[in-house]
């Protein structure tokens, strides 16, 4: 049962640095909201940031959230919604100061406080950028000092949800299903409109126009940690369970989803739709643990440099041209100075082409060659000599689809784990006033948790060869250099099917990709899901660039297009 105490209105303007601009306002003229949120961080982002410090040491946040505050920030303060947002990336007090001089300007008294602590860059020189995730009880110090605006660097996504809730409901440090809920909801929200239709399996089922431009969510909060995923009326996109669903499953490993305030069983997860109107699913029964006894610090680095060119092979003897301008290639590398050899060499072969094809780009199949080095040049001059050297020398129709460039610095990214006693976690008040924020009193040791019985298999009937994602949705996504893929049934009868057919020897058969790596295998049966956890596929993270999806934001619909013997009931 949820409290009769008016929920907590927190809405989400932002998934990611670039996301849509007029989305602030969309939001704070949409409808009623206690809280607006905006999350612009992510692993490739810090390190974006982190290469912006070093052409400026002012620099190292998110500058379009000034400007986005610029037109919306006195209607803000008309509304009584207060603004939380993790935009002061590497530099939160930089961004803090920004504000003050953005709202001195525009005439509006505001109380601008800021979160750090996070940066660990002293103890790891060789890092472009180093961050602990962070919690939600600094966001929550900064605002029950009366804060306006709370600006954070590096807290983890569900944080900017959790603070807020905390502070307005009083809730304790060991309040771990309350705080459980609020990290779902958290969660549910940080990537904006994947809560509302974008990027969704079965965005088919709907009109067009409706996914246009979908909307942006909102959560409502309930004293008890349960909640209602909706948006304002009147908005683009859908909220339903499917929609919920995928975001719930989005870039999560085991039923336990830690974060540095608590640890969310997300096997304990039940959604439901809410009766009180369309577009309103509700989640609630979501328990809560003490936080592992360690945060994770982000590194970011850089690793090397990178370059690639992509060669056309069109029509026939596809795989024979391939061999050829590959042994060119090998061979220019090697001769008269081994040194011009990159480091690391990839070649990928896109079969893109059809037979007897009506125009030339289908008959077409696309050989990438991606280098990597230490040494600039190497990837740069060399790889572009090398390349266009074949002009004139090569397979019959040779080009390419642009020639090569000087490369480009690529980055690294490693996570590490470090006590909580050894992060200075600091709220900053409006005022100066400096409130260290205690670590977690109380912490579990993060264990896998046994898999829960399966639900009895479907009976046996005939069966019909058909792509897995007529039955089932999935999203999938990245963690340093792992992915997850998310796959869920929409109804018990799927369910039943899904969780015997669809086990990790299936999985790999279906994406060979997988097939040299580890992947596990986690159930969650209240949402009718699997999540798989893939090891080691994005090589070093999304900044590598290791292939050619890198933040395996595709995996998940790949797997759904692959066939496999269905039951026919099913289809």
């Amino acid at each position: 049962m949820t409290s009769t105490v008016a929920p907590l209105r927190i809405g989400n303007a932002s998934g990611f640095y670039g996301d849509r601009f007029d989305a602030l306002r969309e939001m704070l003229t949409g409808g009623q909201l206690d809280f607006l949120t905006g999350d612009y961080l992510a692993e490739l982002t810090m390190l974006i940031l982190g290469r912006d410090r070093l052409k400026d040491p002012g620099a190292g946040y998110a500058r379009t959230f000034l400007k986005q505050l610029e037109e919306s920030l006195g209607l803000a303060q008309e509304r009584g919604v207060r603004i939380v947002t993790n935009a002061g990336g590497l530099n939160p007090a930089g961004l803090a100061d920004a504000v003050r001089k953005l709202a001195d300007r525009l005439g509006i008294a505001v109380r601008v406080a800021h979160v750090e602590g996070d940066d660990l860059a002293v103890r790891y020189p060789d890092a472009l950028a180093a961050h602990a995730y962070l919690g939600g009880f600094g966001i929550a110090a900064c605002l029950d000092a009366g804060a306006d605006v709370v600006v954070t660097g590096r807290v983890t996504d569900a944080a900017l949800v959790t603070g807020p809730a905390v502070a307005h409901f009083g809730w304790g440090a060991d309040d771990y299903d309350r705080l459980a809920g609020a990290v779902v909801a958290g969660h549910v929200l940080e990537c904006g409109t994947q809560a509302t239709g974008g990027n969704y399996a079965f965005f088919t089922e709907h009109a067009p126009e409706k996914l246009r431009r979908p909307g942006f969510p909102l959560a409502e909060i309930h004293e008890d940690g349960s909640c209602v995923i909706t948006k304002h009326p009147g908005t683009g996109g859908v909220v339903d369970l499917g929609t919920v669903t995928a975001q719930l499953l989005y870039e999560t490993h085991g039923a336990r989803y830690a974060g540095p305030d608590v640890t969310a069983r997300l096997d304990t997860v039940r959604i439901g739709e809410d009766g009180a109107g369309a577009d309103r699913v509700r989640i609630e029964g979501v328990r809560g643990e003490a936080p592992p006894p360690s945060l994770k610090v982000g590194l970011n680095r850089l690793g090397g440099f990178r370059n690639e060119v992509t060669f056309v092979l069109t029509g026939l003897d596809i795989e024979r041209k391939a061999t050829l301008v590959r042994e060119q290639m090998e061979a220019a590398f090697g001769e008269g100075n081994a040194k011009s050899r990159p480091g690391e060499l990839r070649w990928d072969l896109a079969r893109t082409d059809h037979a007897d094809a009506s125009t030339e780009e289908t008959a077409s199949a696309l050989l990438r060659l991606v280098v990597r080095d230490a040494d600039p040049e190497v990837v740069g001059r060399a790889l572009s000599a090398a390349a266009v050297e074949l002009a004139l020398a090569s397979y019959p129709g040779f080009h390419v689809l642009t020639p090569p460039g000087k490369g480009a610095p690529y980055g690294v990214f490693d996570d590490v784990y470090v006590p909580h006693g050894d992060v200075d976690h600091v709220a900053v008040l409006h005022d100066g006033r400096r409130i260290p924020v205690a670590p977690a009193h109380g912490t579990r040791v993060l264990e896998d948790l046994p898999q829960p019985a399966l639900p009895g298999p479907p009976p046996d009937g005939p069966t019909a060869r058909a792509p897995l994602g007529l039955v089932a949705g999935a999203r999938s996504g990245d963690k340093g250099g792992n992915a997850n893929v998310g796959v869920w049934a929409r109804t018990d009868e799927a369910w039943r099917w899904l969780a015997h057919a669809l086990t990790v020897e299936r999985f790999k058969q279906l994406l060979p990709e997988t097939a040299e790596l580890d992947v596990t295998r986690h159930v969650l049966p209240n949402l009718r899901a699997l999540n798989f956890v893939v090891e080691g596929i994005l090589g070093e993270g999304v900044a590598a660039q290791h292939r050619f999806d890198p933040q395996a934001k595709a995996l998940g619909e790949w797997l759904r297009s692959r066939r496999l013997d269905i039951p026919e009931a099913l289809l």
